[in-house]
Formats: C-alpha cells, sequence, structure tokens
C-alpha cells in the first residue's frame, strides 16, 4: 500500500521520499532498517529516522510493539537438522553472556519442559525441514508444545527465528508454527519473527539487533551496540566460517564407479592445512559452487546482455561485470515464488501475474520444479529486463553441504567428500547439478574451492565407544559411516557395528568396496548386508534387507544400538522409518502407535539419529 499524508503520520515531503525507497528494499534491507529502527528507538535517541520509525519487516505476523523485559535471564532453544539453527544459537549466546546475560543454552530435543513455565524470555531459533516438518531434533517440543500438556505462557516474552527455503512450499513453516502456538498459549513477542532464506545471515543479525535492543530496554541497560554484537556473532574458533570460506586445495578427484555405470560419483579429498578448521564424523563440508559456464552464457544471450555490464554483489557497493556475477554470486537454477513474484511487480506481465494469483497453487508449483532462470526469461519473455534490475531480485548463491566422508584422526588436515554427479532431461532441455557436475568436470586436483565446516551435534557418534552401531546409508548415503567407522578404527572402538547398503550394480556402483571388506575382515565393521536393485528382478532396497533380518535387527536395539539414517528425505528415509516400525510390531509385539512412540523417544535419547536431504 501506498503511503499518503492522510493514512501515515508523515508530510508530503517525507511520504514522496519513502514511496521512492521503500519498494527498492530487499528484504534483507527491510529488516536490517527494522532492526535498525528498533534500536535507535530503544537507545532513546529522538529526531530523524527514530521520531518516525516504522516496521517494514516482511515476515512480522500482526505483531505488538515490543513488551519491555524486566530480566537478564533468557533461555535460547534451537531445533537444527544440518547445524546452521545451533550454529547461530551458540553464537548467538557467547554475544549475549558478554553482555552478562544468564543465557540457558539447550536443544530442543534435550530441554525439560517443565522449565518452560519458569521461563520470563525465550528465543526460538528453528529450521523447516521437508514439507513443513519440524527437524528431528525439535520432533518432542514441537508435539508437547502443541498439546493439551503445554502451559499458560501470560508472563512470557519471546521471538522467533525461522530458517528455510523458499523454494520449498512451506517456507519457514515450523518456526511460523511456534511463533503462532507461542501467542496462542499467552506469551507476547519480544519482536516480530524473522523469516530466513538460505542466504540467512544478514536478516539473521537484524532480527538479532532486534531482540538485543529490546532486551537491553527492558531491562532498563543501554542499547547493545550492534556492529560488536555482530562482530561476536560472527566471530569463531577459525577464521574461516560460512561468511569467510577457506580457499582449499583439492588433492584427489576420482570417479567411484565402474565403466558401464549409469551414474558418476566423486571422491574427493581436499586439503585443509592452514585453515584452522576441525570436524567431527557427522559434520558436514560446505562448498561454495559456481554457475554451469553453458547456462551463464545462454542466459545473457538470451537477455540481450554483453556480459560486461557492471553489477553490485554485496552491501557493500562491489561492482563486477554481469556474466562473472552469474557464474560465481546468484542462483540461476532454482525458481521460488518470490522471485516470480517481484519480477511479475517490475514487469506487470499479465500471464506471470496470473501464476502467481491466488487459486493458482498447485499450477505455479508444478511451473517451479525442474525449471530454472533461462526457462522463465524465455517463457514469458523477459528479455527486456536490463542487469540491474534482474540481479537486485536474485537470490546469492548458497552452499552445499555434503556430509564428510573422512575422519581427521585417519587423515590429519584432510576433508573427503563423496559427490554424485546429477544429469538429467527436464522440459525440453539437459539439466546439470551445479556443485556436482562442476566437481565432476570442472575441477581438477590442484584446484581450489572455497569450503567451509557445517557442524551437526545432531548425528555424531555414541560417546560410550563399547556402543553398538546401526548404520544405514544407500548410494551417498554410505559417505559419513566412511568417516564413521575410519574413526572407531583409529580410535580403538570396540562396539560392533552394522552396515545397510545399496545401489543399483555390483560391479559397477559397490562404492567403497575394497575399504568395507577389508573393515570386515579387522572387525572394525561387524556385519553389512547391500541391496543392489537392478541386479534382481524384483528390485530390492535397503528397507528389504532390514526385513529380512528384523529378529537380529531388533536385538540390536534391545541392546541399545543407535540407529543411524543418511541419504535421500524423500522415500527412502520414510521408507526406513517404516521399516523400522514394523520390526518393533512384529519382533517387539508393540501396537501401531506404541512403535511410532517408541521410535520418537529413540530420538529424544539419541539412539535413532538422520542425516537426510
Amino acid at each position: 500500500m501506498e503511503l499518503q499524508v492522510s493514512n501515515s503520520p508523515f508530510n508530503q515531503e517525507q511520504t514522496e521520499l519513502l514511496n521512492r525507497l521503500l519498494p527498492t528494499l530487499t528484504d534483507s534491507q527491510r529488516v536490517w532498517l527494522s532492526g535498525y529502527l528498533t534500536a535507535l528507538a530503544s537507545a532513546g535517541i529522538s529526531g530523524g529516522l527514530a521520531s518516525t520509525a516504522v516496521s517494514v519487516q516482511s515476515a512480522a505476523p500482526s505483531a505488538a510493539a515490543p513488551v519491555p523485559a524486566a530480566s537478564k535471564e533468557i533461555t535460547i532453544l534451537y531445533g537444527s537438522q544440518t547445524g546452521n539453527s545451533s550454529g547461530l544459537a551458540k553464537k548467538f549466546a557467547k554475544a549475549l553472556e558478554a553482555e552478562q546475560y544468564q543465557v540457558t543454552l539447550s536443544s530442543m530435543g534435550d530441554y525439560k519442559t517443565g522449565n518452560l513455565k519458569k521461563t520470563s524470555q525465550l528465543l526460538v531459533i528453528v529450521s523447516t525441514h521437508g514439507e513443513g516438518e519440524p527437524p528431528d531434533s525439535a520432533i518432542s517440543f514441537y508435539e508437547f508444545l502443541n498439546s493439551k500438556r503445554a502451559p499458560k505462557l501470560d508472563g512470557l516474552g519471546f521471538s522467533v527465528l525461522a530458517l528455510g527455503d523458499t523454494s520449498y512450499e512451506f517456507f519457514c513453516q515450523t518456526g511460523k508454527d511456534f511463533d503462532k502456538r507461542l501467542e496462542e498459549l499467552g506469551g507476547h513477542r519480544l519482536v516480530p519473527r524473522a523469516d530466513c532464506d538460505v542466504d540467512f545471515s544478514d536478516d539473521a543479525g537484524a532480527w538479532f539487533s532486534q531482540v538485543t535492543a529490546a532486551l537491553s530496554a527492558g531491562s532498563g541497560s543501554a542499547a547493545l551496540k550492534t556492529e560488536d554484537l555482530t562482530a561476536q556473532v560472527e566471530a569463531g574458533e577459525s577464521s574461516y566460517s560460512r561468511d569467510n570460506p577457506f580457499r582449499a586445495e583439492v588433492l584427489e578427484n576420482l570417479n567411484l564407479n565402474g565403466r558401464g555405470s549409469a551414474r558418476e560419483t566423486r571422491h574427493l579429498e581436499i586439503s585443509l592445512e592452514g585453515s584452522g578448521l576441525d570436524y567431527e564424523p557427522g559434520d558436514s563440508l560446505g562448498i561454495y559452487p559456481e554457475n554451469d559456464p553453458q547456462l551463464v552464457d545462454a542466459l545473457i544471450a538470451t537477455l540481450g546482455w554483453s556480459g560486461a555490464e557492471e553489477v553490485p554483489v554485496s552491501k557493500s557497493g562491489d561492482l563486477l561485470p554481469s556474466r562473472e556475477a552469474l557464474l560465481k554470486h546468484f542462483e540461476i537454477t532454482v525458481l521460488t515464488k518470490p522471485l516470480l513474484a517481484r519480477l511479475a511487480e517490475i514487469t506487470g506481465h499479465e500471464e506471470l501475474v496470473k501464476l502467481i494469483s491466488p487459486g493458482q497453487e498447485e499450477t505455479l508449483k508444478g511451473y517451479l520444479k525442474g525449471r530454472d532462470l533461462l526457462d522463465l526469461v524465455q517463457d514469458y519473455h523477459l528479455q527486456g529486463i536490463g542487469p540491474d534490475a534482474l540481479t537486485g531480485l536474485l537470490r546469492k548463491l548458497p552452499p552445499r553441504l555434503y556430509s564428510i566422508a573422512s575422519s581427521s584422526k585417519a587423515t590429519p588436515e584432510e576433508v573427503h567428500v563423496t559427490v554424485r554427479a546429477v544429469r538429467y532431461e527436464a522440459h525440453g532441455r539437459q539439466r546439470r547439478g551445479v556443485t556436482s557436475v562442476q566437481l565432476a568436470e570442472r575441477v581438477q586436483p590442484g584446484d581450489t574451492l572455497p569450503v567451509f565446516i557445517q557442524h551437526n551435534p545432531s548425528f555424531k557418534l555414541p560417546k560410550d565407544p563399547n556402543t553398538k552401531i546401526i548404520m544405514i546409508g544407500p548410494g551417498t548415503g554410505v559417505a559419513p559411516f566412511r568417516a564413521f567407522l575410519s574413526e572407531r578404527e583409529e580410535s580403538g572402538a570396540q562396539g560392533e557395528s552394522w552396515l545397510f547398503y545399496g545401489d543399483q550394480h555390483f560391479t559397477t556402483d559397490f562404492l567403497y568396496q575394497v575399504e568395507w571388506q577389508r573393515w570386515l575382515k579387522d572387525g572394525v565393521l561387524t556385519r553389512m548386508d547391500v541391496a543392489f536393485s537392478r541386479d534382481t528382478e524384483q528390485k530390492v532396497y535397503v528397507q528389504h534387507r532390514m526385513l529380512e533380518h528384523s529378529k537380529e535387527l531388533f536385538n540390536w536395539l534391545e541392546q541399545g544400538a543407535v540407529v543411524y539414517v543418511c541419504g535421500d528425505e524423500g522415500s527412502m528415509a520414510h521408507d526406513v522409518h517404516a521399516a523400522l516400525a514394523t520390526i518393533l510390531i512384529q519382533e517387539g509385539g508393540l501396537a501401531p502407535e506404541a512403535a511410532a512412540e517408541r521410535l520418537t523417544e529413540m530420538q529424544r535419547q539419541q539412539r535413532y539419529q538422520r542425516d537426510v536431504y
């Protein structure tokens, strides 16, 4: 809605200035400005922007003005699947503790729900997993909060930071659910919820600035300095991080598949020497990729650009030629509803406006699947849009996370990953995975890649080395289990281990076959069951092997074994979960509801851990 003198507290000159400025702001700029205004107002600064403060945060859901808080005690709960939420929570906790706050930091899975009613200030940092579902570590707390056992929270001040991906239909749904439910239980928002896309650093920092300003105002202390807090939040044990990746040299790049395979799976060994980066089995390696040069050139040609036009690629105004910017800085292979909405707004294209209109959700969902920016430009004849206008709407090219396939004890200052090249045809064109095909075709030993370590506390070997472990990982999902066994071999762990592995063909697709056989011979791996789906008349997958050995598998569970699942979330993880439930029903005599509760309880106890994507 356009501001006017009649519907706002601004004079004619101010409304004209604001109406020119506001439509040009990106989401992150709106969030930052909202935090800046809140900080100024909380610090008691008058005049200028603070005297005409207006919230422009697009993610704010009918929130009231910040309510003063009276305590320097605060609880931070996080729900994390890949480690982003836990990493932010720990950094925010560290920054608040430096300002003399008494911080209770906990994973939602470890939190004692009886303490919730005693809490006066709560920060929730949570990602959304799959199709709008809470991450595994948040399931029990999510269910508790939405049950009849949840207490009234009339004295609670809270705020939610939601992490998500706008390419998914249910963007930040778990965070939205928490935000709504906490309000329903009587809580009041310290500051509005922030919904962050895959490039979350700026928006998360802006939300934290708003939170600290509200906390400072409530406690009667001076407003915390945003720049100091940002420095604390971004500080890490190594100088290299997601926001400052390390240029790591590639030592080896091997194809693990045999001749004649329909698949190409690369094993990369990467040097971390001089980085100060460390990791544990279960963590992931983040890699910042580059887009396919052929796709970039086709896009530039279709748009009618030269590729030499300079465009900004950072908040500080750094400029690069449009071709280099599209190669290295902007996402062009994934379409999102917000992108289409912004393009519809600036172009006024009738068909594009219709596509994002209410009632067209299924049509839009179908269009977004498998298409990229080149499709969008061609399908809706957007060739007239200029470099500045288009790149100003694009998301930053996000990093891709790969489960680490090595142990730093076995290979110091190295990290290994297992990556399957993604190639397929859709909508009349060949499609190529951004990072996977780059690694398969354009990266050689001696080249460097910008990398960082993504710690994942929700996918870790048991602390007791005598604990039995059951590992289920078809295809590249076997990568972290190579790391697990390498670690156990180096540490001399005595706990038995059982691996379920599957792929298409035994002769061409048995990844790391020699290593598994050596570990079986040496006793590091106790037993292994394999399923090669294309070698039999009827397709056989890992869940079928689990059911074939249901009695032994149940006995391992009864003896305290920890179950690990890694791989495709869309079908494999659901099928494996269903197989586990079936085993509990058949061998344990449990009713279906009791089996489901048993699996949930195993997740709470960290005896059932998943790294699925």
